[in-house]
């Protein structure tokens, strides 16, 4: 297919984008920002890590992003006496019958809200862990698979750190994107006020259906990318790495270890996807920008040299993409 042609199917297929941030939108004031995020992991079939203070309708967003779609929604309240059976479920002993039913836990939904996430032990993210990345959970001996679309958004509160658990390394790795949500502006917030003191809002109505998602998915792999974007992504994950080969020395002594493959596909697949919530069928360095930050600051471990001067990863990550060359 010619890049006409395709820029024809994405504008087709991408149709929907605007009914549906229209339809969350009579429902979420603002958060223009998070919303467009949440499509596109949900197009590029990625898990989401949210980080805000409570109160900026997290979950209300994620609620009414799932009502639209007409798929299943679960919030999952994570705490330190969560048990991975009240999770993914646990075999229940039937006396009438003489055998173990099995009993499915939550997890079997399309949307999971892990509310908290690091306040769950180690054996209780293990779980999660299996469901996120093999799409598939394990009860007693049998295994099930997850419908789909399955998509774990998990939020975490930056403020209070008691009585938390850090997230291992690996299952870090696996949310696609990080986000980072900041308060409403003061108009949106009047609004808000308003819209809450006239009663609390409901989720909207559907306005599509799962099977148009997972068509979706398909016309993103679509999106053409040229070799010199796929160069420029990997000079930006490979600055992580080895900072001194973009003449970036000053950031070596700052970096513990830099992001992985899994920063290079979502990176990618984070572009095409940006591209068609933007209509185009084609990527552009623009698209790898804007998505860039989301991709890679949880995925940039710092030094104690860094900490100490209080550089973050997102001052790393900043640094990189001024100093790369745009193609």
């Amino acid at each position: 297919m010619d890049i006409k042609a395709i820029n024809e199917m994405i504008q087709k297929e991408s149709a929907f984008v605007d009914t549906l941030t229209s339809e969350v939108g009579k429902t979420i004031v603002g958060q223009k920002y998070m919303v467009e995020r949440l499509l596109i992991g949900l197009l590029c079939n990625g898990h989401i890590l949210l980080e805000g203070v409570p109160g900026l309708a997290k979950t209300l967003t994620i609620r009414s992003l799932a009502a639209a779609i007409d798929t299943r929604f679960q919030r999952i309240q994570f705490t330190p006496d969560l048990l991975p059976a009240d999770l993914i479920g646990t075999l229940i002993y039937n006396q009438k019958e003489g055998k173990f039913e099995t009993r499915k836990g939550p997890i079997f939904s399309n949307f999971i809200l892990a509310d908290e996430i690091n306040r769950a032990p180690a054996k209780v993210q293990s779980a999660l862990l299996e469901a996120m990345q093999e799409r598939q959970v394990t009860i007693g001996e049998e295994t099930f698979k997850l419908s789909e679309p399955f998509v774990v958004l998990a939020t975490q509160n930056p403020i209070e750190q008691e009585g938390t658990y850090p997230l291992p390394e690996a299952q870090v790795d696996r949310f696609m994107l990080k986000i980072k949500i900041d308060y409403p502006t003061r108009d949106e917030e009047i609004l808000i006020m308003r819209e809450n003191l006239n009663g609390m809002p409901t989720p909207g109505t559907p306005v599509m259906t799962p099977q148009q998602i997972l068509s979706a998915r398909e016309a993103v792999k679509n999106v053409y990318m040229d070799e010199k974007i796929e160069r420029y992504i990997l000079d930006i994950v490979f600055a992580t790495r080895e900072p001194s080969a973009q003449k970036l020395d000053k950031l070596a002594p700052m970096i513990s270890y830099g992001a992985s493959p899994r920063a290079s596909i979502n990176l990618a697949l984070g572009a095409k996807a940006h591209a068609f919530v933007k209509r185009r069928g084609y990527v552009i360095p623009e698209d790898v920008r804007s998505v860039a930050m989301d991709v890679l600051r949880h995925r940039v471990a710092v030094t104690y040299e860094a900490e100490a001067e209080e550089v973050t990863a997102e001052h790393i990550v900043q640094e990189i993409l001024n100093h790369v060359e745009v193609p």
